[in-house]
């Protein structure tokens, strides 16, 4: 009985997990040489705990009945600011703590401009894309900053070192991925957010304060941002003016596919994260089968269509 219950209430999760393994079964049966080698998978996990942090953290927002698109130029402007401070103090905690603050920064502007000025999220936090790209690149002058200097000191290894073969990041990732999901689902925090993506005028009859839970979404978001910025530069050694760039389709499409609908009111962690797997992993397959980079976007985009169908016809289902 409690296998039963708890089969029906990971249904979603089991579903994407079981189109996990499908896919890397297909992808270990076009190229086994390639996806039957750890360094293939150690590969990945290099790169995947910025799409794992980001996707996990924009659950909230997405629950809530909102949408944040201003995390690629957050992650951004953080790693500008990570690597300004460091350059110039040699103090590694100075800079995480001037990235953080700018990323709780943009996400308390985002809360407020969507919360007590009333404007769309999805143009707000658009514009605000924009709007933090153009500021990176008129202060860096569309130079970048190289970080190579961090190499080798005990600062690179507790962030993006290796144990062995595994990338020290993945576990920064798992961990920030574990908070994401006490935090939704083992809190009240996360059950609030539900409600106001359900219903926002029953939630704030209810005593929930709508506004602040709203705005802390968002700054979950700017902070998540703040640390796969510095994690990206990190990995690759240098502050990019266009940090972050690449990461606003893939990490959408993570969540969605990872079962949280558009419409707010649910959601899950697990499930992005699955998410998050799938489409980092898709890539690699696609090039190991034969295939070459150009039908990666539109695996992707298919993906995505396919997921918010899957949803619409899901939530008509609950609904009746």
């Amino acid at each position: 009985m409690a296998i039963k219950l708890f089969l029906s209430k990971r249904k979603t999760e089991l579903s994407i997990f079981a189109v996990l393994l499908i896919l890397m079964g297909v992808f270990a049966a076009f190229n086994p040489r390639v996806f039957l080698t750890p360094y293939t998978y150690m590969a990945v996990f290099t790169v995947l705990p910025i799409p794992l942090m980001l996707a996990s953290s924009l659950v909230f927002v997405v629950a809530c009945g909102e949408s944040d698109l201003s995390f690629p130029s957050a992650m951004g402007v953080s790693l500008w600011m990570f690597a300004l401070v460091i350059t110039r103090t040699g103090y590694p905690i100075l800079g995480i703590l001037a990235a953080m603050g700018a990323g709780l920064l943009i996400g308390l502007i985002n809360g407020i401009l969507i919360t007590k000025v009333k404007l769309s999220s999805l143009v707000v936090t658009l514009g605000m894309n924009f709007l933090l790209r153009g500021l990176i690149m008129i202060g860096s002058n569309g130079e970048g900053m190289s970080l190579v200097f961090l190499n080798k000191t005990a600062f690179y290894q507790a962030i993006v070192g290796k144990i062995g073969m595994f990338p020290v990041q993945m576990i920064w990732g798992l961990l920030f991925m574990a908070l994401c999901y006490v935090l939704f689902s083992r809190h009240q925090f996360g059950a609030h957010v539900c409600y106001i993506g359900d219903n926002s005028m029953s939630a704030r009859e209810t005593g929930i304060k709508v506004d602040l839970v709203k705005t802390l979404t968002f700054m979950l978001v700017g902070l998540a941002s703040a640390f796969a910025g510095i994690m990206s530069g990190m990995i690759n050694n240098t502050f990019w003016p266009t940090t972050g760039d690449g990461y606003l389709l893939t990490t959408l499409a993570a969540v969605y596919l990872g079962g949280t609908p558009t419409w707010g009111g649910v959601g899950t962690i697990i499930g992005s994260a699955m998410g998050a797997f799938i489409l980092s992993f898709l890539e690699t397959g696609i090039i190991a089968s034969g295939l070459t980079g150009f039908y990666t976007q539109f695996f992707f985009g298919l993906i995505l269509v396919l997921s918010l169908i899957s949803h619409k016809f899901s939530g008509m289902k609950r609904r009746a």
